[in-house]
């Protein structure tokens, strides 16, 4: 079954008084990022119920993440500029 982008939904719930959180997702390249995690991890990811277009994961709280953004100097971008430049040249030569 095609699902539109929107259609395509992840959703993460925890509360304060269980040690797990769920996933469910909607979205295949958060299911294969996932999969990879419950066969890599047995003990600690683990899927909990799947359907057509969907499956339900079962993890640790703990490994729900909120990261503030990265800040890159204007130094570290045109560094980084330059390396890229410097790369691309490199495959062309």
């Amino acid at each position: 079954m095609k699902l539109s982008r929107y259609e395509q939904e992840t959703v993460v719930n925890y509360n304060a008084g269980e040690q797990n959180a769920t996933l469910y997702t909607r979205d295949k390249a958060v299911m294969r990022k996932l999969d990879t995690l419950v066969a890599d991890f047995p003990n600690t990811y683990k899927l909990i119920k799947q359907d057509e277009v969907s499956k339900t994961y079962s993890f640790p709280k703990a490994h729900v993440s909120y990261r503030k953004p990265r800040a890159v100097s204007t130094e570290q971008r045109e560094r980084a500029r330059q390396m890229m430049v410097k790369r691309n040249k490199a495959k062309t030569d």
